[in-house]
C-alpha cells in the first residue's frame, strides 16, 4: 500500500469474514470513491453523531429537471464534499439528464486527490424511478 496515507476504511456494504474474524477493507483512491458514494446516498440526519452528513438527494425525486433544480443539486453536492471529504478538491459537478425519461440522471464528479494531485472522475447514477416501478420489456 504505497498511498495508504489516503485512508483505509470498511468496504461498502460491509463484508465480514467469519473464518478470519475480519472485515473487508478498502484503501487509497477506492476508499475515496466509496466515501463519495456513501456521502451522496446518505440522508441528513441518518448518522447520529454527524446529523448534517449527507446530501438528501432522495428529496429531489419528483422535482422537474430545470436549470434551477440542477444548480441546487450541484451546490448541495459541493457543500457536502467541502465539509465531509477533505481528501479531494472538487473540480466540477456535471449533471447528465439525457436518460431522464428512463428515470436515470448521471451525476459526474471530477476531482483531484489533494495529496497525490491525481485527477479522477466519479459517476453517481441517481434513479428518479423506484425499483418497484420498473417495467419489464
Amino acid at each position: 500500500m504505497a498511498n495508504s496515507f489516503l485512508g483505509t476504511g470498511w468496504s461498502f456494504p460491509p463484508t465480514f469474514y467469519t473464518t478470519s474474524d475480519t472485515v473487508e477493507m478498502t484503501s487509497d483512491e477506492l476508499d475515496i470513491q466509496i466515501s463519495l458514494e456513501i456521502l451522496l446516498a446518505t440522508r441528513k440526519g441518518e448518522r447520529v453523531m454527524l446529523p448534517d452528513y449527507g446530501c438528501n438527494l432522495d428529496e429531489m425525486l419528483f422535482e422537474p429537471m430545470t436549470t434551477t433544480f440542477k444548480t441546487y443539486i450541484r451546490e448541495m453536492i459541493k457543500t457536502a464534499i467541502l465539509f465531509y471529504e477533505a481528501r479531494i478538491n472538487l473540480n466540477s459537478v456535471t449533471i447528465d439528464d439525457s436518460r431522464e425519461v428512463e428515470g436515470v440522471i448521471a451525476i459526474s464528479l471530477d476531482y483531484t486527490v489533494r495529496t497525490t494531485n491525481s485527477r479522477f472522475n466519479f459517476v453517481y447514477p441517481y434513479y428518479k424511478i423506484e425499483g418497484t416501478e420498473l417495467h419489464q420489456s
